[in-house]
């Protein structure tokens, strides 16, 4: 059985720091990459980085470029996202996925967990 559980998430001020872990069992991570999300309410799911299977090529959003840094442990199977110099604007509920090993398009990851709740505000 697929299982991906994301934790980490907290309450914290602009500026600070947070890291996000998403453990991942019931196959091998090797084979796909890992991908990043986050929701707030009324809006659509927005994928936000992702690391590939092979190079460990890293893919951010404008949005976060500079700012999170996306990194995997295989040997783990976990998957993590350092978020620093977070901004209100970062308020959202994050996930992560797992989907094509180049990390070819957010549209083709699947097998979200239940998410993390990240709140950024004075």
């Amino acid at each position: 059985q697929v299982q991906l559980v994301e934790s980490g998430g907290d309450s914290v001020q602009p500026g600070g720091s947070l890291r996000l872990s998403c453990v991942v069992s019931g196959f091998t991570l090797d084979y796909y990459g890992i991908a990043w999300f986050r929701q707030v309410p009324g809006k659509d799911r927005e994928g936000i980085s992702c690391i590939s299977g092979s190079t460990g090529a890293a893919y951010y959003a404008d949005s976060i470029k500079g700012r999170f840094t996306i990194s995997r442990d295989n040997a783990k199977n976990m998957a993590y996202l350092q978020m620093n110099d977070l901004k209100p604007e970062d308020t959202a509920v994050y996930y992560c996925a797992i989907g094509n090993y180049y990390c070819a398009g957010y549209a083709d990851f699947s097998h979200f967990g239940q998410g993390t709740q990240v709140t950024v505000s004075s």
